[in-house]
């Protein structure tokens, strides 16, 4: 039987005598510097691996100290549970908006929940918020005393700006005005402080800078002489919901709708109905390259450039009075101040019995309705906007309530009169360019005082197929335009209502009437269609003249232009 092996006896292959001459010196014990190297290595491992667990244990030491000290500082905060996060367990209160705040609250205990517009800590036992709620602010003010503790001061004063707290408190009236303040007479001592939602502590923007009107220039990175951030319109834009947070964007958008009940309360009670038409449709109904192509399913389709159309189908369909409020789209490669790829349009269309200025005289008091209340009803909010826009405040309405009409051709004289060239107009083939409008209307606002009126009786050669020539004078035509504060706030006119007139005014404006998209319209006239006249309005455009502000797309939620289609 074979003798079992010792496991720690060498092989014979692995004995000394056997070991390459080489690998036997660089084994060798006694050669000194064959070994330095590795124990050098050695060394250093050790040092490093003792310095390592050194290190550890001193932050191990530090990390139990510090949380041995926030122990003992959350054992001493007498003011644990009064702020922090949102309670789960924490009573839903009655909230109290900042509109309801006066001096006859003094002493009593409120909730307000609102954005920290800012926050300072004045010293260990002080701070101060700034709260924010749609635009307006009211100062808050903590104090430690018990049971507020220095740690409830120290994380209210450090809160993030923007960021939506629930605040409780006392009350108090300001022994001092609080200038920076909207209601500057009063101001709430805090007793509780809950985060409902954290803000990021970077903003692309400040909401207290986009506070002033934006400069002229489109340069970025302008300071004002405080060296206060001037926020760009593209800034603001990109940024659109901190833009919409200031008090002047909270009143406009007021105004917007405004414009939007009051065109809808106007039109109701005259007994028109609410209609909603098609925004896509199977052809470009009102001809040009002015509409947006898009893929339907295998075949093209387009948004709609207005109700027109179905407006006076509708009528064909013995309706009588309609009206729309929805979007507009044009496709128009127009940069400018007032004009848009989509907006919010007004539109009505409305039968008569014997003259079309039937409808045109309801439309003006529309209008003066519309323009009338807004002073009346949002005289507050006007107010606030007039603060930042001079102009808010100073739109002149017609007298004694009636809208001011002239004829196109007394607009052209008034214009000549001025020394303007108005040799195209003259031959009626052009319209009226921006320039004229905006110069025609500081001529009527000087003569007549207005700053809302209306043109009547414009050029055939510039109203579209649709519009009823004019039967005393076929260079005419029985159409109008309003206009605010020089510029056009609203296309209309008296529509053809006979079958074959309509087919023939199409092929002479070079319109096909049998291809697709009009086939339909012009089968609702051979059953026979009331003679009827309307217009479309632009909300967009009656709240920026109105106002006064310098871009329709201060007037718009979310503008949409060629350069932007976000956000």
């Amino acid at each position: 039987m074979a003798s079992e092996e010792l496991p720690n006896r060498p092989k014979p292959e692995e004995t000394i005598a056997n070991i390459d001459p080489s690998k036997a010196s660089a084994a060798t014990p006694s050669d000194p510097t064959a070994e330095g190297p590795s124990k050098s290595a050695s060394k250093n491992a050790l040092k490093k691996a003792a310095k390592e667990k050194a290190k550890a244990e001193k932050a191990a030491q530090r990390a139990a100290q510090e949380k041995a000290q926030a122990a003992a500082q959350q054992t001493a905060d007498t003011a644990k549970g009064l702020y922090g996060p949102l309670p789960e367990t924490e009573d839903v209160l009655p909230a109290t908006r900042f509109t309801e705040l006066s001096e006859e609250l003094a002493e009593k205990e409120i909730t307000v929940v609102a954005r920290v517009d800012n926050a300072r800590v004045q010293s260990a036992k002080l701070a101060f918020l700034m709260l924010r709620q749609q635009g307006q602010k009211v100062q808050a003010v903590i104090a430690a005393a018990e049971p507020i503790s220095r740690q409830m001061v120290k994380y209210t004063g450090g809160l993030n700006v923007n960021s939506i707290v629930q605040v409780t408190g006392i009350v108090k009236k300001a022994e001092i005005p609080i200038v920076s303040a909207t209601y500057s007479n009063v101001e709430i001592h805090i007793r509780k402080v809950y985060m409902i939602a954290e803000a990021s502590q970077q903003l692309p923007m400040q909401v207290k800078d986009a506070e002033r009107p934006p400069p002229e220039s489109t340069e970025e990175g302008q300071v004002d002489a405080e060296g206060a951030p001037l926020v760009t319109l593209k800034t603001r834009l990109d940024n659109r919901v901190l833009d919409l947070q200031t008090e002047a964007n909270q009143a406009i958008t007021w105004i917007s709708s405004g414009v939007a009940q009051l065109f809808a309360e106007y039109m109701l009670k005259s007994g028109a109905r609410w209609i909603s038409t098609p925004k896509l449709v199977g052809a470009a109904t009102e001809g040009g390259s002015n509409v947006f192509e898009i893929k339907y399913f295998k075949r093209k389709g387009y948004l709609a450039q207005s109700p027109q159309l179905y407006k006076q189908m509708c009528i064909a369909g013995d309706m009588e009075s309609v009206f729309e409020i929805a979007p507009v789209f044009r496709a128009e490669d127009s940069n400018t101040h007032r004009h848009m790829t989509e907006f919010t349009g007004l539109d009505f269309e409305k039968t008569f019995r014997h003259h079309y200025h039937e409808v045109l005289e309801f439309a003006e008091e529309l209008l003066v309705f519309i323009l009338g209340e807004l002073k009346e009803r949002y005289k507050d909010k006007i107010a606030i906007i007039q603060k930042t826009y001079p102009k808010a405040g100073d739109f002149r309405l017609p007298k004694h309530g009636k809208a001011l009409r002239l004829n196109y051709m007394d607009g052209v004289a008034l214009l000549k009169e001025a020394g303007v060239d108005v040799s195209e107009q003259e031959k009626f083939e052009n319209d009226f360019t921006t320039a004229m409008e905006k110069q025609l209307g500081q001529i009527i606002r000087d003569k007549y005082d207005t700053d809302f009126y209306v043109l009547d009786k414009f050029p055939m050669a510039v109203r579209p197929f649709y519009t009823k020539p004019c039967p005393n004078d076929s260079r005419f035509s029985n159409s109008y335009d309003f206009f605010m504060r020089g510029e056009e706030i609203m296309s209309g006119a008296q529509r053809i209502n006979d079958y074959k007139e309509l087919e023939n005014a199409m092929i002479a404006k070079g319109v096909n009437p049998h291809q697709e998209g009009f086939e339909d319209y012009l089968t609702a006239f051979r059953q026979g269609c009331p003679p009827h006249a309307g217009g479309g309005l632009g909300l967009n455009r009656i709240v920026m003249f109105f106002l006064g502000l310098p871009n329709i797309r201060m007037a718009t939620l979310f503008p949409r232009d060629p350069q932007r289609l976000r956000p």
